[in-house]
């Protein structure tokens, strides 16, 4: 390289440039999103510099991944360990990361202020002597940004203080270094500069500023700059050397700070300095510079009170102006979809419900039983709420009439099984659902089966138990109350949380089911032993307090065959639109707060309005046992229903029974229709009661109306 400088002209420095991988911004986001959150606090970050090593293409000062802190790292001004390990071509640089909440905080910024604060700490480090123990310090950078998370969309711009000297620095010589040393020295010199980094990189790594001492022999050594002293009491010549990142004829813009650093530690008003560079990883002299500065400052520069003026701001394609970068298109369809899947839960976590566990929920597995106008509803806010593990079951297939009330479902899905229609819907909505969809119907008591088709009726309860005890929440969205008894069984049995929603016409019902009646006992093995007075302890959970109900504690008759002898509106799901919506949202949001519960399944019922609930603090709020709405008259009201001893769904005697007989009793159950109220003395109970000429007959309530899709 032929250069040549005019003396007494003008310093001149090549500006700094940067560049961001995309790594940096998907750790930035998963910070802001996941420990950020609205907190605006500077935040120190890691830039990487190396020499130029291409006289075409210069080196930049890259961010990358690695550069911000983890989720789960205290915040540090000091460069991380992992980050001080040895590489010539990553020296770290210490910086700040001012980020925003909004464009308009961006664009509010005071440019000014920012800068002259961070030179102010530059200033600070040359006084307080931290140059010498990290000279990286010289190069301290800032960055501002606004990251737009919705879009993917980035807005940032760097600044490098520079502290300005005073007069100006001006050229005295600048040549080649190959051009101003004897080739004894070139060799000596190369030789050195190629083992700087590799003989000892705990002590030189990120040596961004060193000296260059030139013995009488002509052989080259490097040191550090608290060595500057020693090596002048040698008599040995001093080159001030720094990592140069350009590659234009003239020094970069790391000798600005160098240059003061060295007037206001030496004193010094002549300076030789070697920008050193590489070609290839290995030193080039005939690419590198050694020039001579004449440096003279005021009097102020001597008192560390002065602060100097600095200047810094990147220029963008010749203006002062931010850079935009969005990555949307460039990101992966699936974690992008994730990403955004979770970022209005993550958002909740910022302001409104900073304590909301997300990650129960994504690892919580749920059963939905019924595919229809409910389960569809319940299916897609499970996947808002951040559920991942769904597996949806049904028997039916989707008919003609369905996708105008069955939001998974459209007309080219018709004839199709629902379970695996909506299944394939929940994966094109959101990849990475874990769905899975069984086709199968559920054996209900009132409908006897024929002895040929026992089997098979037994390989489905057996199938359906595997799925209870492999789930850890069932949905109850059956359109009968029949095929909902033996799902209640299972789940009181495995004291499984369980939700049951259902409809009428312009009403809606939604329920937890207590837990079970065994959930107290931690031996299995004693349910053998147990005696009559198992009946009434049945009706209090392990904390000692009374059991809430499930979906049949209520009746006074067994779960029967309801579709016989129905009209076509009797037999169709008759509702008003939007009716399932409302529904489902509270079925999912009552779950959601099950699960925030310290208490799970064993939490007390609360009530609206009430202020002696027990569990209030609950992060989303209260928990009712049920729920019960009217369109109609735009109310809703909070009801509780304690554990009954004859129920047919939860009673300790049909668990007990079920445990000790297993399928034989559920067959029995399904063939004999009185078989479940002689059992849990329901029978008996109406006989007592004919005195009065009660009316046994189900009752007509039409939120829990029973309704068949066609």
């Amino acid at each position: 390289m032929d250069v040549d400088a005019e003396e007494g002209t003008l310093l001149k420095f090549a500006p700094f440039q940067s560049t961001v991988d995309e790594g940096f911004w998907h750790r930035l986001s998963s910070l802001k999103l996941n420990k950020l959150r609205l907190d605006e606090s500077p935040m120190p970050i890691t830039g990487f510099l190396a020499p130029c090593s291409h006289k075409q293409v210069p080196s930049r000062l890259t961010l990358l991944a690695e550069s911000l802190p983890s989720e789960d790292q205290k915040q540090s001004s000091s460069l991380p360990a992992t980050l001080n390990q040895g590489n010539r071509n990553r020296c770290p640089v210490p910086g700040i990361l001012y980020n925003t909440n909004t464009l308009e905080g961006f664009n509010a910024i005071d440019r000014v202020s920012l800068l002259e604060t961070e030179a102010k700490k530059i200033w600070d480090d040359i006084h307080n002597g931290k140059v010498e123990e990290s000279s990286s310090v010289l190069l301290r950078f800032m960055v501002i940004s606004f990251a737009e998370l919705k879009n993917w969309s980035f807005c940032y711009w760097f600044a490098f203080p520079a502290l300005m000297l005073d007069p100006a620095a001006r050229v005295v010589s600048l040549r080649s270094a190959s051009q101003c040393l004897s080739l004894e020295q070139a060799e000596s010199l190369s030789s050195a500069c190629n083992e700087w980094q590799n003989l000892n990189l705990d002590v030189t790594a990120g040596v961004l500023f060193f000296l260059v001492c030139i013995a009488s022999d002509s052989r080259v050594t490097l040191r550090h700059l608290a060595d500057w002293e020693a090596c002048m009491d040698d008599g040995q010549k001093v080159l001030f050397g720094f990592y140069d990142p350009c590659n234009v004829p003239y020094p970069g813009w790391p000798l600005r700070n160098y240059l003061a650093y060295i007037c206001i530690r030496w004193g010094l008003e002549k300076v030789h300095f070697l920008c050193y560079r590489e070609t290839r990883g290995f030193a080039d002299l005939g690419f590198s510079l050694i020039g001579e500065a004449s440096i003279s400052v005021s009097p102020e520069w001597k008192t560390r009170d002065c602060t100097p003026k600095a200047v810094g701001w990147e220029v963008n394609k010749g203006n002062a102006k931010p850079n935009f970068i969005s990555l949307a298109k460039a990101m992966d369809p699936t974690s992008l979809a994730i990403s955004s899947a979770d970022l209005n839960l993550k958002l909740m976590k910022w302001r409104a419900v900073p304590d909301l566990n997300l990650s129960i929920l994504s690892a919580t597995r749920c059963l939905i039983l019924g595919a229809g106008t409910l389960g569809c509803e319940v299916a897609r806010l499970l996947m808002a709420w951040g559920f991942r593990k769904i597996t949806m079951l049904d028997s039916g297939k989707v008919a003609i009439s369905n996708p105008l009330r069955q939001s998974l479902y459209t007309l080219d899905d018709c004839g199709e099984f629902k379970a695996i229609a909506a299944v394939r819907s929940l994966n094109r909505i959101f990849p990475a659902v874990e769905a899975e969809g069984i086709v199968m119907a559920i054996p209900m008591p009132g409908h006897p089966v024929a002895e040929q088709e026992e089997q098979s009726m037994l390989e489905d309860c057996k199938r359906l138990h595997d799925l209870v005890e492999c789930h850890d929440v069932i949905f109850l969205l059956t359109d009968t109350r029949e095929s909902r008894w033996l799902p209640t069984l299972l789940c009181s049995s495995a004291n499984k949380i369980a939700i049951t929603a259902a409809l009428g016409f312009e009403s809606f019902v939604v329920m937890r089911h207590g837990a079970g009646p065994l959930s107290m006992i931690k031996d299995s093995g004693a349910l053998s032993s147990l005696s009559a007075e198992m009946h009434n302890l049945s009706l209090t959970n392990r904390m000692g307090k009374r059991r809430l109900g499930c979906y049949f504690c209520n009746d006074v008759v067994a779960p029967v065959d309801s579709t016989a002898n129905r009209t076509l509106d009797q037999q169709c799901t008759v509702a008003l639109p939007g009716l399932a919506s409302i529904t489902s949202g509270y079925a999912v949001k009552l779950l959601a707060g099950i699960l925030q519960d310290r208490l799970g399944i064993f939490a007390d019922a609360e009530f609206a309005n009430s202020a002696n609930n027990p569990s209030s603090e609950n992060c989303l709020g209260i928990l009712p046992h049920q729920i019960r709405g009217s369109l109609s008259q735009m109310s809703m009201i909070t009801l509780v229903g304690h554990a009954s001893c004859s129920c047919t769904g939860c009673s300790s005697t049909v668990i007990l029974e079920y445990q000790k007989r297993g399928l034989d009793f559920v067959l029995q159950a399904i063939n004999t229709p009185m078989y479940l109220e002689d059992r849990t003395g329901l029978t008996e109970l109406k006989k007592s009661a004919d005195s009065f000429n009660l009316d046994w007959e189900v009752g007509t309530d039409d939120a829990e109306d029973d309704c068949v899709e066609i």
